[in-house]
C-alpha cells in the first residue's frame, strides 16, 4: 500500500500542475472585414430589382400628306382614327375642308380671321352657317371646355353632328371613287358653291403616301 502512494501522489500532482497550466479557451473574435463573398452575392441578388423590357411596340401603317401642312396632317390623322383608311375617302374629306376654310379654324364667311363671337355667318373648318349648327359649335366648345376656334374642338364636334354620322359609315366603306364619296360630302356639309373640292381631292389623294409609325 505504501509502495502504491508512492507511486500515485506524484501521478496525481502531476495532473493538477498540467491542468493548471493549460491555456484558457475564448470564443473568436469578431470578424471586421467584409462578409464571405457568398453572403454578399446573396445580399445583392435580393436587393436587385428585375428589370422588364418591354416588348416593342408593332409599326402601324398610316398614310400621311406629303408637303401638307400641320392641320391636314392633324385633320388626316384625326379620320383615320376613326377608323376611314380609304385613301379616296380621305382625300375626299380634305378636298372639301379646304374649298370651305383652308384648314384654318378661325376663319368666318368671307375669308376674314376672327373669334367664333365676331363672325356672323359660316365659320370654321365646314363654315357652319345655320343657326342650330353654329351655335351647336359653341355649346360643345363651352361644355367640353373647348375654344370654339380650336381646330381639335371643331374635329371633334363636326362628328357629334347627325349630318356627319348619317354618313361616317359609307366614308368607311373602301374601294370607291372620290365621286362616290363627294356625293356622300354634300349630304354632310350641304355646300352652296362647289368650286375647287373635287380637283382639291384628286390632289389629296395623289399627295397621301403610306408610312409605317
Amino acid at each position: 500500500m505504501q509502495q502504491f502512494l508512492t507511486v500515485a501522489l506524484p501521478l496525481v500532482a502531476a495532473v493538477t500542475t498540467s491542468t493548471t497550466t493549460l491555456p484558457q479557451v475564448f470564443p473568436p473574435p469578431p470578424v471586421s472585414g467584409p462578409p464571405p463573398y457568398s453572403i454578399i452575392q446573396e445580399d445583392l441578388t435580393s436587393k436587385t430589382a428585375i428589370r422588364e423590357v418591354a416588348p416593342d411596340k408593332p409599326k402601324e401603317k398610316r398614310l400621311i400628306c406629303k408637303g401638307c401642312s400641320e392641320h391636314e396632317n392633324t385633320t388626316l390623322a384625326f379620320f383615320q382614327e376613326r377608323g376611314i383608311t380609304d385613301r379616296n375617302a380621305l382625300a375626299t374629306i380634305l378636298g372639301n375642308i379646304k374649298q370651305e376654310s383652308t384648314f384654318a379654324p378661325n376663319v368666318c364667311e368671307g375669308g376674314s380671321r376672327t373669334s367664333y363671337r365676331n363672325c356672323y355667318g359660316g365659320y370654321g373648318l365646314i363654315q357652319w352657317t345655320s343657326a342650330n349648327r353654329y351655335h351647336g359649335l359653341g355649346d360643345f366648345a363651352k361644355r367640353y371646355g373647348g375654344s370654339p376656334s380650336d381646330l381639335q374642338t371643331q374635329l371633334r364636334y363636326l362628328t357629334t353632328e347627325v349630318q356627319w354620322q348619317e354618313i361616317e359609315g359609307r366614308m368607311k366603306t373602301p374601294g370607291r371613287s372620290i365621286n362616290s364619296y363627294m356625293n356622300n360630302a354634300y349630304s354632310w356639309i350641304g355646300w352652296g358653291i362647289h368650286g375647287a373640292r373635287t380637283q382639291y381631292a384628286h390632289q389629296y389623294a395623289g399627295r397621301l403616301i403610306m408610312v409605317e409609325v
